[in-house]
């Protein structure tokens, strides 16, 4: 039998299926982010939203109480970029990554003496073992400039914690060691009274478990889809993925060029004509980056407006019938559209009133 071709329509109304944007998800917010491969939350607002529009529900409560609870964490994880993740799934993606990635900064920063990152990444996980510490505080003590800063974070695990990070603190800038934060590090036990004893730390994941997962998270929220773009997404060699694929049943198909795509058996491919409804995505959204180029959820005639030297970040966008349609932002109490084209009557209508329920959520002292 021939192998399946998929059509890039198709494509699209996978990845919005995957993404809870063709239908939004009764999920719990860790559950969520486990489904769609994390979001990037280099701005703390648009992790909000982003789960608002994909959540049944969604409050911004939730995600805030998540951080608190510990059942979510902010890192910088794929890409060097600062990722929200589920607790679970945060020791593996990391291990799956930091061979991968130390090398990369390296070699992009030419920066001649590993032993001198490694030695500030001890001394800054000692900081960090007397508690959570500001960036300002971490980065006057250790002495280092910003790029070197930033290595450190591949060499020790440290997380962003709540209050920052949230939509009532969005400065991410509040650190604490990894294994702490999430409890295995020192803790009471509990026959010590309350003594601050170590207790035993759970079996650290392989570079292998983790690379496994980092698959099943992104064919789960972005397939079916090319190694090539497993490997733009995760910043990682397509090669680090060669024996985890061949490991792992998978499902096979092309797309209309007749590249090669990966899945995961059973996951949804809607069917090409499925309605999608108007969704608003924040900055950072990953559906727009190239990985998902195959999809044309960002038509390429709109890329450049989206993404350039000024706005790296991209801008917030809305979909119209699964497609990047025009832009937004919040402007007083209200949400600004700028179509790119004007839309039909029944999508103006079914945006505007999409628009509204966003404006009710982004209320100052709403719950929703």
């Amino acid at each position: 039998m021939g192998v399946r071709i998929l059509t890039e329509r198709q494509l699209n109304r996978a990845l919005l299926a995957r993404q809870c944007l063709l239908e939004r998800a009764s999920l719990s917010v860790p559950r969520a982010l486990e489904a769609i491969g994390g979001i990037q939350a280099q701005y703390a607002p648009s992790s909000y939203v982003g789960l608002w529009s994909r959540l049944n529900g969604f409050e911004r409560a939730d995600l805030t109480r998540a951080l608190e609870r510990r059942t979510v964490v902010q890192g910088t994880l794929m890409r060097a970029t600062i990722h929200l993740v589920s607790a679970r799934d945060y020791a593996l993606i990391a291990a799956a990554i930091r061979e991968g990635r130390r090398s990369w900064w390296l070699a992009v920063t030419k920066h001649p003496d590993e032993s001198a990152v490694r030695d500030a990444a001890a001394r800054m996980r000692a900081l960090l073992a007397e508690g959570p510490k500001k960036r300002a505080e971490l980065q006057k003590t250790l002495g280092v400039d910003n790029t070197t800063f930033a290595g450190i974070h591949l060499w020790v695990d440290v997380l962003r914690i709540p209050p920052s990070g949230t939509w009532e603190a969005r400065r991410a800038d509040l650190f604490a060691a990894a294994d702490d934060w999430l409890g295995s590090g020192k803790s009471p036990t509990p026959d010590s009274g309350g003594a601050n004893d170590r207790v035993e730390r759970p079996r650290v994941p392989t570079r292998e478990e983790g690379l496994e997962l980092l698959v099943r998270r992104y064919l789960g929220g972005f397939g079916p889809s090319t190694v090539k773009d497993l490997a733009n997404w995760s910043g990682l060699p397509q090669s680090a993925f060669s024996g985890t694929i061949a490991g792992i049943r998978l499902r096979r198909f092309r797309d209309e060029r007749g590249e090669e795509l990966i899945d995961l058996p059973r996951a949804p491919i809607p069917d090409a004509d499925s309605p999608a409804p108007p969704r608003f995505l924040p900055t950072w959204d990953a559906t727009l980056l190239v990985h998902a180029r195959r999809t044309q959820i960002l038509p390429e005639r709109h890329r450049a407006r989206i993404f350039s030297t000024k706005t790296p970040q991209s801008v917030s966008t809305f979909l119209l019938d699964g497609r990047v349609a025009g832009t937004w932002r919040e402007s007083g109490a209200r949400v600004q559209l700028e179509p790119f084209e004007r839309p039909a009557p029944a999508s103006k209508r079914a945006l505007e009133e999409e628009a509204h329920r966003l404006e009710t959520f982004l209320a100052p002292g709403s719950a929703a």
